[in-house]
Protein backbone atom coordinates (compact mmCIF):
# COMPACT_ATOMS: atom_id res chain seq x y z
CA UNK A 1 0.00 0.00 0.00
CA UNK A 2 1.19 3.86 -0.91
CA UNK A 3 0.69 4.21 3.18
CA UNK A 4 3.47 1.85 4.34
CA UNK A 5 5.33 2.90 1.62
CA UNK A 6 5.05 6.07 2.39
CA UNK A 7 6.05 5.81 6.02
CA UNK A 8 8.98 3.93 4.73
CA UNK A 9 10.14 6.62 2.80
CA UNK A 10 10.25 9.48 5.35
CA UNK A 11 11.53 6.74 7.85
CA UNK A 12 14.97 6.07 5.09
CA UNK A 13 14.70 9.84 4.63
CA UNK A 14 15.04 10.46 8.62
CA UNK A 15 18.09 7.74 8.35
CA UNK A 16 19.74 9.45 5.39
CA UNK A 17 19.76 13.50 6.57
CA UNK A 18 19.56 12.63 10.22
CA UNK A 19 23.50 11.87 11.42
CA UNK A 20 21.46 10.94 14.85
CA UNK A 21 19.56 8.54 13.74
CA UNK A 22 20.47 4.89 14.49
CA UNK A 23 17.89 2.83 13.02
CA UNK A 24 14.65 2.51 11.50
CA UNK A 25 12.83 1.36 14.32
CA UNK A 26 14.42 3.95 17.08
CA UNK A 27 12.78 6.68 14.31
CA UNK A 28 9.50 4.91 14.31
CA UNK A 29 9.28 5.31 18.17
CA UNK A 30 11.17 8.65 18.99
CA UNK A 31 10.84 10.92 15.59
CA UNK A 32 8.07 13.73 16.07
CA UNK A 33 8.34 14.34 12.75
CA UNK A 34 7.62 10.80 11.28
CA UNK A 35 4.83 10.76 13.40
CA UNK A 36 3.46 14.23 12.02
CA UNK A 37 3.30 12.79 8.69
CA UNK A 38 1.29 9.77 9.71
CA UNK A 39 -1.30 11.51 11.18
CA UNK A 40 -1.42 13.99 8.03
CA UNK A 41 -1.83 11.21 5.99
CA UNK A 42 -5.69 9.76 6.68
CA UNK A 43 -6.39 13.81 8.07
CA UNK A 44 -5.25 15.27 4.47
CA UNK A 45 -7.54 11.88 2.73
CA UNK A 46 -10.34 12.96 5.15
CA UNK A 47 -9.96 16.65 4.31
CA UNK A 48 -10.13 15.30 0.47
CA UNK A 49 -13.55 13.59 1.11
CA UNK A 50 -15.02 16.52 2.61
CA UNK A 51 -14.88 15.12 6.26
CA UNK A 52 -13.35 18.15 7.37
CA UNK A 53 -14.60 18.35 10.86
CA UNK A 54 -13.05 14.41 11.56
CA UNK A 55 -9.84 15.42 9.65
CA UNK A 56 -9.06 19.14 12.14
CA UNK A 57 -9.53 16.58 15.03
CA UNK A 58 -6.83 14.07 13.87
CA UNK A 59 -4.97 17.43 12.90
CA UNK A 60 -5.22 18.68 16.26
CA UNK A 61 -4.17 16.02 18.36
CA UNK A 62 -1.55 15.27 15.88
CA UNK A 63 -0.07 18.88 16.87
CA UNK A 64 -0.73 18.13 20.79
CA UNK A 65 1.46 14.92 20.76
CA UNK A 66 3.92 16.01 18.46
CA UNK A 67 4.40 19.64 18.72
CA UNK A 68 3.94 20.14 14.82
CA UNK A 69 0.82 21.97 13.48
CA UNK A 70 0.34 20.19 10.13
CA UNK A 71 -3.12 21.57 8.34
CA UNK A 72 -4.97 18.54 6.67
CA UNK A 73 -5.65 20.72 3.55
CA UNK A 74 -1.85 20.97 2.81
CA UNK A 75 -0.39 19.03 0.05
CA UNK A 76 3.03 16.94 1.27
CA UNK A 77 5.28 15.21 -1.11
CA UNK A 78 7.29 11.99 -0.87
CA UNK A 79 10.26 11.96 2.04
CA UNK A 80 9.85 15.08 3.67
CA UNK A 81 11.98 14.92 6.55
CA UNK A 82 11.30 17.36 9.78
CA UNK A 83 14.15 17.28 11.91
CA UNK A 84 13.08 17.67 15.60
CA UNK A 85 10.06 19.86 14.52
CA UNK A 86 8.69 21.46 17.77
CA UNK A 87 7.14 24.69 16.55
CA UNK A 88 6.71 23.33 12.66
CA UNK A 89 3.80 25.22 11.69
CA UNK A 90 2.44 24.43 7.95
CA UNK A 91 -1.29 26.13 6.73
CA UNK A 92 -3.78 24.93 4.90
CA UNK A 93 -2.94 25.79 1.04
CA UNK A 94 0.43 24.86 1.22
CA UNK A 95 2.17 22.47 -0.91
CA UNK A 96 5.43 20.90 -0.45
CA UNK A 97 7.27 19.16 -2.88
CA UNK A 98 9.38 16.01 -2.86
CA UNK A 99 12.72 15.13 -0.73
CA UNK A 100 12.05 18.80 1.39
CA UNK A 101 13.59 19.15 5.07
CA UNK A 102 12.47 21.67 7.29
CA UNK A 103 14.39 22.08 11.06
CA UNK A 104 12.23 23.52 14.40
CA UNK A 105 10.06 26.62 14.42
CA UNK A 106 9.81 26.56 11.03
CA UNK A 107 6.19 28.46 9.59
CA UNK A 108 4.90 27.72 5.99
CA UNK A 109 2.04 30.18 6.47
CA UNK A 110 0.14 33.46 5.51
CA UNK A 111 0.29 37.15 5.46
CA UNK A 112 -3.29 37.19 6.54
CA UNK A 113 -4.21 39.24 3.92
CA UNK A 114 -4.76 36.81 0.95
CA UNK A 115 -7.98 34.58 0.82
CA UNK A 116 -8.21 31.32 -1.67
CA UNK A 117 -3.81 30.34 -2.05
CA UNK A 118 -3.19 31.57 1.14
CA UNK A 119 0.42 29.95 1.46
CA UNK A 120 3.41 28.96 -0.08
CA UNK A 121 4.69 26.26 -2.91
CA UNK A 122 7.96 24.59 -1.85
CA UNK A 123 9.57 23.14 -4.69
CA UNK A 124 11.94 19.88 -4.53
CA UNK A 125 15.05 19.79 -2.25
CA UNK A 126 14.20 22.60 -0.33
CA UNK A 127 15.83 23.19 2.78
CA UNK A 128 14.58 25.54 5.30
CA UNK A 129 16.63 26.32 8.71
CA UNK A 130 15.14 26.47 11.89
CA UNK A 131 13.45 29.48 12.71
CA UNK A 132 12.53 30.53 9.12
CA UNK A 133 8.78 32.29 8.47
CA UNK A 134 7.80 31.52 4.46
CA UNK A 135 4.80 33.78 4.32
CA UNK A 136 2.39 34.03 1.72
CA UNK A 137 1.48 32.23 -1.81
CA UNK A 138 3.96 32.33 -3.71
CA UNK A 139 6.58 29.58 -4.98
CA UNK A 140 10.18 28.58 -3.69
CA UNK A 141 11.93 26.75 -6.40
CA UNK A 142 13.74 23.50 -5.94
CA UNK A 143 17.34 23.44 -4.56
CA UNK A 144 16.68 26.46 -2.46
CA UNK A 145 18.15 27.02 0.99
CA UNK A 146 16.57 29.12 3.71
CA UNK A 147 19.04 30.39 6.35
CA UNK A 148 18.07 29.97 9.73
CA UNK A 149 15.79 32.88 11.37
CA UNK A 150 14.86 34.20 7.75
CA UNK A 151 11.71 36.11 6.82
CA UNK A 152 10.65 34.87 3.10
CA UNK A 153 8.05 37.73 1.56
CA UNK A 154 8.31 37.19 -2.05
CA UNK A 155 9.06 34.30 -4.80
CA UNK A 156 12.49 32.81 -4.67
CA UNK A 157 13.91 31.23 -8.31
CA UNK A 158 15.44 27.94 -8.09
CA UNK A 159 19.18 27.21 -6.67
CA UNK A 160 18.89 30.38 -4.45
CA UNK A 161 20.06 30.74 -0.95
CA UNK A 162 17.74 33.63 1.22
CA UNK A 163 19.11 34.78 4.41
CA UNK A 164 17.73 37.97 6.31
CA UNK A 165 14.51 39.55 7.53
CA UNK A 166 13.23 40.38 4.98
CA UNK A 167 14.69 37.30 3.07
CA UNK A 168 17.54 38.15 0.33
CA UNK A 169 18.42 36.52 -2.47
CA UNK A 170 22.76 35.59 -1.63
CA UNK A 171 23.68 33.17 -3.60
CA UNK A 172 22.41 31.33 -6.74
CA UNK A 173 23.23 28.17 -8.60
CA UNK A 174 25.92 27.73 -5.80
CA UNK A 175 26.58 24.65 -3.62
CA UNK A 176 23.78 21.61 -3.78
CA UNK A 177 21.48 21.86 -1.18
CA UNK A 178 22.18 18.66 0.26
CA UNK A 179 24.90 19.77 2.21
CA UNK A 180 22.82 20.43 5.21
CA UNK A 181 25.28 22.85 6.59
CA UNK A 182 23.73 26.19 8.57
CA UNK A 183 26.74 27.43 9.43
CA UNK A 184 28.72 28.91 6.43
CA UNK A 185 25.66 31.14 5.08
CA UNK A 186 26.69 34.46 3.76
CA UNK A 187 25.56 37.25 5.91
CA UNK A 188 24.02 40.37 3.72
CA UNK A 189 24.70 42.65 7.06
CA UNK A 190 28.16 42.03 7.19
CA UNK A 191 28.70 42.39 3.27
CA UNK A 192 26.77 45.94 3.30
CA UNK A 193 28.94 46.82 6.41
CA UNK A 194 32.15 45.81 4.73
CA UNK A 195 30.77 48.12 1.71
CA UNK A 196 29.91 50.78 3.26
CA UNK A 197 33.30 50.49 5.30
CA UNK A 198 35.68 50.78 2.28
CA UNK A 199 33.27 53.62 0.70
CA UNK A 200 34.32 55.69 3.92
CA UNK A 201 38.11 55.17 3.25
CA UNK A 202 37.77 55.88 -0.54
CA UNK A 203 36.00 59.05 0.97
CA UNK A 204 38.39 60.27 3.50
CA UNK A 205 41.41 59.04 1.26
CA UNK A 206 39.85 61.63 -1.39
CA UNK A 207 39.36 64.39 1.47
CA UNK A 208 42.88 63.98 2.60
CA UNK A 209 44.61 64.72 -0.89
CA UNK A 210 42.09 67.74 -1.32
CA UNK A 211 43.25 69.03 2.13
CA UNK A 212 46.64 68.52 1.64
CA UNK A 213 46.43 69.67 -1.98
CA UNK A 214 44.52 72.81 -0.79
CA UNK A 215 46.92 73.47 2.03
CA UNK A 216 49.92 72.98 -0.45
CA UNK A 217 48.60 75.83 -2.81
CA UNK A 218 47.74 77.75 -0.56
CA UNK A 219 51.08 79.23 0.22
CA UNK A 220 51.48 79.29 -3.63
CA UNK A 221 48.47 81.66 -3.60
CA UNK A 222 50.11 84.25 -0.76
CA UNK A 223 53.38 84.64 -2.61
CA UNK A 224 51.58 85.30 -6.05
CA UNK A 225 48.79 88.39 -4.09
CA UNK A 226 51.83 89.62 -2.12
CA UNK A 227 54.44 89.55 -5.53
CA UNK A 228 51.11 91.61 -7.33
CA UNK A 229 51.26 94.05 -4.58
CA UNK A 230 54.75 94.58 -4.82
CA UNK A 231 53.97 95.59 -8.62
CA UNK A 232 51.64 97.91 -7.82
CA UNK A 233 53.77 99.74 -5.53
Amino acid sequence: MAFFRDIREDINAAKEKDPAARNGLEILLCYPGVWALIFHKPAHWLYRHKLKLIARMISQFSRWVTGIEIHPGATIGRRLFIDHGMGVVIGETTEIGDDVTLYQGVTLGGTGKDTGKRHPTIGNRVIVSSGAKVLGPFKVGDDVKIGAGSIVLKEIPPGCTVVGIPGRIVRRYGESTSDLNQVNLPDPVAVELESLRRRIKMLERKLDEQTKGAAQAEPEAMKDKEAGNDENI
